[in-house]
């Protein structure tokens, strides 16, 4: 059939009756839109919970869900203290810890500091057995040193301790150059002081011989955040909390904190979204401004165009209010793709009534004429659509599955729009005349060129296509959604920085056991897997061998009691009593150097020259001086005097917070595995995962949740995907009644999906879960332009490249391209893979559209006698 007498019929009443009340209609519709979008504003609920858009009813969520109920990881801070020595991250982690536990309207919990702090104390007991013999009787054997420093904790107490230091040479158990590299720490401390830099000292580097890893400086603190799930980062003012009370920390541990965890990447994430949200806006707005005046070359028109685009967005708002309650971090982008595809039909109408404009010069009756031969394809196109967006209801992506609510529903609102508000509008706004007709006769050349080379092309077409055809099994899905932030930002960065750390857990698999000792079972049965390093669980911080270290630690314990004995604490000295010890070290330095050459030497002369320095420098020098020396020596002697002191360490007198964190209050224990790989390796990790889940697939967390939420979301598309090929075909055929013609229409699309797919490929582009939205807002924009071209065809035109449909096929993509083309500026990686893949597939689908779609199809059965 050329045409549908129902569907013309109907369209020209509906949109007679509309130009018979323009004014009433025009004040109909800006009443809705005025009403919908107050609606929309004062209901508006974005739920910006990330969970919230993946399912709770399938098995490996449940599983998720379980072990989330269990230990609380979803929603957790993690600050990370980094500074110059491990006792100042010990200190600053401490300091932060208790600020924010003592914020209860930000924070329900700050943890972690204080298990640094239990082990740090019983660290002697973490030893091997040798290494423990070793550790005691060097602290015997410098029990006079410790004496010293212990009792009297001054700088006096510190030039004390290195006389005795000193007393080594004479009994030649050390050599000058042994002196060299402490010597130089010290001199570097008070150097530093006497410039004016931050000064800091450890003593653990000290007591180690070699400096400190990065991993030793850094402190934790896990911090469980009251999050606002209304907002777009729900996390802000906790992370705002967490910065203002940093900044204290800042000035007197020298450290700093750096967030990560899932609340501060998500957060981040929708921050730099939200940032370049003015910027792609204005991009947008200019270009999509620019592309329509090209298009309707008329203000009036335009200003219809906008504001049916307006009314229809607000209806659109209102609906997806009223279908799910609460927008989530997907579905919120309806808004997009509702004026993407919204816009496309208005311009599809526009182009029609200035075709007839030009043809008729009468507006009302261009308007009529326009409606009757745009209603077959707009009704078709906007029901394709919508069943394309309605496909995607019955996945389990239930973000996915609430913007194709939303946005089916968006399509018929815009479908409505476009034949009652939009004709209103531009009879009411009257735009001038169209003098010149709208088609591309310049294009002739091209339309006869395809026309007499026909098969040639869809034969060349088609074996280019299939010689292409081996990419597809290159193209990839990206599960790791890390890929998808910007890593040079701070709480990425941070994740990137802990990934490199095996100690840190961040890429564990867990498991949940019902008890503590089927875990502890449970461990074999991961431990023999060739892709897991370790395994553990709460009972891994049991130190082994501890009936054998007891007797070496209390022995050292008790040739060690004096130097921490209360009573022989020396009082302060004055400020000259310190100045006179640090001028006597110093002379002892040079004496002891004396005119000897080599490192030792050198390092001595170096610290005797900066000792008489800050002798001579002011009081407040010397205090700093001190500060920088005293402070992390105190923490250092108290875990030392503990560590001597500490029972064996037991699961009964393991810190609460911890056991907490491995066994839950109804006994379930958690198995921690971990993988040998590089966890930066994303086939690595779904190697790992794999071969963890084929052990147990009830583990959850890390690689392995990543990985089923990737499968999760790729069966979901394609479910999707099918069901709108099955839907789309069905209306077509309810509408076109010939199975060539449904083939005709349905054919260039899915050519159009293969070559978007290996271009894909060729340029090293994967899915991933950003870009991977943009396939409905592709599926509904491609079987749009097919149909409008099979419906033109069926009428009889000819030379469509040179039509007015053309002008409207192209203008509405180069819009559609403006509104999701400046996503690929964005800073954001997921955003701007997702504008990437926007901007090729539009192109791939422009393409089968307008040049290959009418070579395809040939000659039309019944040709018009104006073609």
């Amino acid at each position: 059939m050329a045409r549908s007498p129902a569907v013309a019929r109907l369209a020209v009443d509906v949109i007679g009756f509309c130009l018979a009340h323009a004014r009433l209609v025009v004040i109909a519709g800006l009443a809705l839109g005025v009403l919908c979008g107050a609606f929309a504003a004062l209901n508006f609920k974005l739920n910006s919970n990330i969970d919230a858009l993946l399912p709770s009813n399938v098995e490996w969520r449940k599983n998720e869900l379980a072990f989330e109920a269990a230990f609380h990881r979803f929603n957790v801070i993690e600050a990370v203290v980094g500074a110059p020595t491990p006792e100042l991250a010990s200190l600053a982690s401490s300091d932060l810890a208790r600020n924010l536990a003592d914020d209860k309207s930000r924070f329900q919990s700050a943890s972690g500091p204080d298990i640094a702090d239990f082990f740090r104390r019983r660290a002697l007991f973490f030893l091997p057995v040798d290494a423990l013999r070793q550790t005691a009787a060097g602290l015997v054997e410098g029990e006079p040193i410790i004496h010293d420093i212990a009792g009297d904790r001054t700088l006096r107490g510190l030039v004390a301790g290195l006389e005795d230091a000193l007393l080594g040479l004479q009994s030649n158990r050390l050599k000058l150059d042994d002196f060299a590299r402490p010597l130089d720490a010290f001199s570097q401390t008070l150097e530093d002081a006497l410039a004016g830099r931050p000064a800091s000292f450890s003593w653990r580097d000290l007591a180690a011989g070699k400096p400190s890893a990065p991993a030793d400086r850094r402190g934790y603190v896990e911090i469980r955040p009251i999050l606002d799930f209304h907002s777009l980062q729900p996390g802000l003012a906790a992370e705002t909390a967490i910065r203002d009370a940093t900044a204290p920390i800042a000035l007197s541990r020298q450290a700093q904190a750096r967030l990560t965890g899932p609340v501060a990447i998500d957060d981040e994430q929708f921050g730099t979204i939200r940032e370049n949200a003015f910027r792609n806006g204005a991009i947008t707005v200019a270009a999509v401004v620019i592309i329509l005046w090209l298009a309707l070359r008329s203000v009036r028109l335009i200003g219809a165009l906008v504001v049916n685009l307006i009314v229809g967005l607000a209806a659109t708002a209102a609906w997806g209010l009223l279908a799910v309650g609460a927008f989530n971090v997907i579905s919120i982008y309806f808004a997009v793709l509702f004026v993407g595809i919204g816009v496309d039909f208005a311009i599809q109408f526009s182009v029609r009534y200035r075709e007839e404009r030009h043809r008729i010069g009468d507006l009302p009756a261009a308007l009529r004429s326009a409606g009757a031969r745009v209603a077959m394809p707009l009704a078709l196109a906007s029901l394709a659509t919508a069943a394309g967006f309605f496909s995607f209801l019955p996945t389990d992506y239930r973000g996915v599955s609430e913007l194709g609510l939303i946005a089916g529903g968006g399509m018929l609102i815009a479908f409505v729009s476009s034949v009652t508000l939009l004709p209103a509008l531009i009879k009411l706004l009257n735009p001038p005349g169209e003098p010149s007709e709208l088609g591309y006769r310049s294009l002739a050349p091209v339309d006869d060129y395809l026309a007499r080379r026909r098969v040639p092309i869809i034969v060349g077409t088609l074996a280019a296509i299939a010689l292409a055809s081996p990419l597809l099994l290159r193209l990839s899905f990206d599960d790791n959604p890390i890929d998808l932030q910007n890593p040079n930002h701070e709480a990425v960065a941070t994740y990137l920085d802990l990934i490199q750390d095996p100690a840190t857990g961040v890429a564990a698999v867990e498991a949940l056991a019902p008890s503590l000792q089927q875990a502890n079972a449970d461990v074999e049965k991961f431990a023999h897997l060739p892709e897991v390093a370790s395994v553990k669980t709460l009972s891994s911080f049991i130190p082994a061998d501890q009936d054998a270290k007891l007797p070496i630690i209390r022995a050292a314990a008790g040739k060690l009691t004096d130097a921490f004995s209360p009573d022989d604490a020396a009082a302060a000295p004055s400020d000259a009593e310190t100045i006179d010890a640090l001028n006597e070290g110093a002379s002892r330095l040079n004496l002891s150097a004396g005119q000897s050459q080599g490192s030792g030497a050198s390092a001595m002369r170096r610290l005797s020259a900066a000792m008489t320095k800050v002798a001579q420098g002011s009081p407040e020098l010397r205090m700093r001086v001190a500060d920088a020396l005293l402070t992390p020596l105190n923490l250092d002697l108290d875990d030392l005097h503990q560590s001597l002191e500490a029972e064996p360490v037991t699961l009964d007198n393991l810190p609460r917070e911890l056991v907490d964190g491995w066994v839950a209050s109804d006994g379930q224990a958690r198995v921690s595995i971990l993988p040998k790989a590089d966890a930066r390796d994303t086939r690595a990790m779904q190697v790992f995962a794999r071969a963890v889940l084929a052990v147990d697939p009830a583990v959850t967390e890390g690689p392995v949740a990543t990985l089923q939420a990737g499968d999760m979301i790729q069966h979901a598309f394609i479910v999707a995907g099918l069901c709108a090929l099955v839907s789309i075909a069905a209306l077509l055929w309810l509408f076109l009644r010939r199975l060539s013609d449904v083939a005709l229409t349905l054919f260039p699309l899915a050519l159009a999906g293969l070559l978007t797919m290996e271009l894909m490929s060729a340029f090293g582009m994967p899915f991933n879960f950003a870009n991977i939205i943009a396939l409905p807002l592709l599926l509904g924009v491609g079987v749009a332009f097919k149909i409008y071209y099979i419906v033109a065809w069926r009428e009889g035109a000819t030379h469509l490249l040179q039509t007015p449909l053309t002008r409207a096929v192209v203008y509405s993509a180069l819009t559609t391209a403006a509104a999701f083309g400046s996503l690929w500026f964005s800073s954001h990686p997921g955003t701007s893979s997702m504008g990437k893949l926007l901007a090729l597939s539009l192109a791939c689908t422009l393409a089968a559209a307008v040049l290959f779609q009418p070579i395809l199809m040939g000659k039309p059965r019944t040709i018009q006698p104006s073609s």
